[in-house]
């Protein structure tokens, strides 16, 4: 299964979007499931009831940071990734991907997932 419909399944559970993006990469991580959760807890509903960013999004900037982080600035790919989310979503806010105030869903929660963990996977395997 491709880890970005891993991810999927894992938001149709009982996890946050941010968890559900961490979940998917568990075999990467050095992590347990059940700290992966700990670590997205706060990061579901756009950090602080949908008015911060999208927890899909910050899920996989925790990954690259996890993954890529050896001493040295990541923050032209993590830029990348934002911008990359922002262009296949609309946006990175929670509330304005949920159409909160607009009535204009620019993206469901599954297709959030989905698309963090396809951004990111394409700036991992560029360093591959």
């Amino acid at each position: 299964m491709k880890r970005e419909e891993q991810a999927v399944m894992y938001n149709q559970g009982r996890n946050n979007c941010c968890q559900s993006v961490l979940l998917a990469y568990a075999d990467r991580l050095k992590l347990s499931e059940e700290e992966l959760r700990s670590l997205g807890a706060a990061f579901g509903a756009g950090m602080g009831g949908m008015e911060g960013n999208c927890g899909a999004l910050c899920g996989a900037q925790m990954v690259l940071g996890m993954l890529k982080y050896h001493g040295k600035p990541i923050g032209a790919d993590a830029r990348a990734i934002h911008k990359e989310f922002v262009e296949k979503t609309g946006s990175a806010i929670c509330k304005e991907l949920k159409g909160i105030g607009t009535g204009k869903i620019l993206c469901s929660c599954d297709d959030c997932v989905r698309y963090a963990v396809e951004v990111l996977e394409e700036k991992l395997e560029q360093e591959s």
